[in-house]
């Protein structure tokens, strides 16, 4: 069966995957906030519905994330629909996130960090680079949701974003401009994130994360890695694979520290 064009979607810039809804937001959503401002095509897409979650149901952080998707300025948002704590790195789990990447042909990848103190973040960045990589094979056949076959895909860059693990980043970028923006989508999951405003149900205790000094040390962070390239909040980035191919080398180095 021969592709139709005209069922191509336009390719993204830039499609970040997560591990839950929320994950993208929690780690890169200041640069895909910046992106989209700048006119890039940005998409995300979560792995899991994120149904063992201590807080929330799976319907709510669905609204939750269509709520942030709105407020970030995504092209589009996807859901994988694979089981919560069990994301193994299976041809299986992989085919949906092939078929995602091949629908959407994004010229960069964006996934978890490679160590994570939750076991899903680590195993959903491993199942989504490596799928990275499988989707540009030919032999592996995947088929559009009109169930006409795909081209193979393969990103030109992947990259980790930092969860609670750190590493030494390849890249920090400015999120100074949007860092409101940012807050305003994070706090679009009211039921995972600090939020006074949610009423917590019955058997829905405070968790790591719902805690107020969690957000706090997500801005410390972000202050501390902008301080590192001489502005106010940073996001930290780990390139995959490298090295980095540069043409123009002093547009790459543009940016300028405020402080040497």
């Amino acid at each position: 069966m021969a592709v139709s064009s005209a069922s191509i979607p336009p390719p993204l810039d830039v499609l970040a995957f997560g591990a839950h809804p929320d994950d993208v937001e929690l780690c890169a959503g200041g640069t895909l906030c910046s992106l989209a401002k700048q006119g890039y095509r940005v998409g995300v897409a979560d792995l899991t519905r994120g149904e063992l979650g201590t807080r929330g149901t799976p319907a709510l952080r669905a609204e939750e994330a269509a709520r942030a998707a709105k407020i970030m300025g995504l092209t589009v948002r996807e859901n994988m629909g694979l089981p919560d704590g069990n994301i193994a790195n299976t041809p299986e789990n992989r085919l949906p996130v092939l078929r995602a990447l091949r629908t959407w042909r994004p010229h960069i990848a964006l996934v978890g960090g490679p160590e994570c103190r939750h076991p899903d973040h680590g195993a959903g960045a491993r199942l989504c680079a490596d799928a990275c990589f499988y989707a540009g094979l030919q032999g592996i056949p995947t088929e559009d949701a009109a169930g006409a076959p795909q081209r193979p895909w393969r990103p030109q860059h992947v990259l980790h974003y930092m969860h609670l693990v750190e590493f030494d980043p390849t890249f920090v970028v400015d999120v100074t401009d949007v860092w409101e923006q940012r807050l305003e989508a994070l706090r679009a999951f009211r039921s995972q994130f600090y939020n006074p405003r949610y009423e917590a149900k019955p058997g829905e205790p405070e968790t790591f994360v719902s805690d107020k000094g969690f957000l706090e040390w997500i801005e410390a962070r972000a202050r501390t890695f902008g301080h590192r390239i001489g502005v106010r909040y940073g996001e930290p980035f780990l390139y995959r694979q490298g090295p980095v191919g540069v043409r123009d080398l002093a547009r790459a180095l543009e940016h300028k520290k405020r402080f040497r």
